[in-house]
């Protein structure tokens, strides 16, 4: 018999790596991977690497790391660069701004902190080729 507490942790689970992942890379990683070219020469770089750099890892992060987490594939490896990036996006590039400009990205970062520390759940790839 199934424990209803381990049901709805795993569905927990499964709902916030579609809410998160999902919306990351449709809404975030897709519009800046479509406007490349305008973004690359003006992209906020807060490690000095260069617009384009700091463009193409926030992409990785927002297009592959977040597909990763959709589909429950590697998720506490995947979650550590978008957490990364919204703690850049919250804290370096909206630091001066007020909460209202922080906020979006503090809410995802704090998403992928909870899936690092939970893991994909029972309704994961990472279940079907780890177990």
């Amino acid at each position: 018999m199934l424990n209803s507490d381990e049901v709805s942790i795993d569905l927990g689970a499964l709902l916030l790596r579609l809410t998160a992942g999902g919306t990351m890379f449709w809404h975030h990683g897709l519009v800046k991977l479509m406007k490349f070219g305008d973004l690359s020469g003006t992209f906020y770089d807060p490690f000095g690497l260069g617009s384009t750099l700091s463009l193409v890892l926030i992409l990785l992060a927002e297009v592959a790391c977040a597909i990763l987490v959709v589909l429950g594939l590697w998720t506490r490896l995947s979650t550590l660069p978008l957490i990364i990036g919204m703690a850049v996006a919250a804290f370096m590039a909206n630091g001066d701004g007020t909460f209202a400009q922080q906020e979006l990205s503090f809410v995802y970062m704090m998403m992928f902190i909870v899936l690092f520390f939970t893991g994909s759940g029972k309704y994961s790839l990472d279940r079907l080729s780890f177990r």
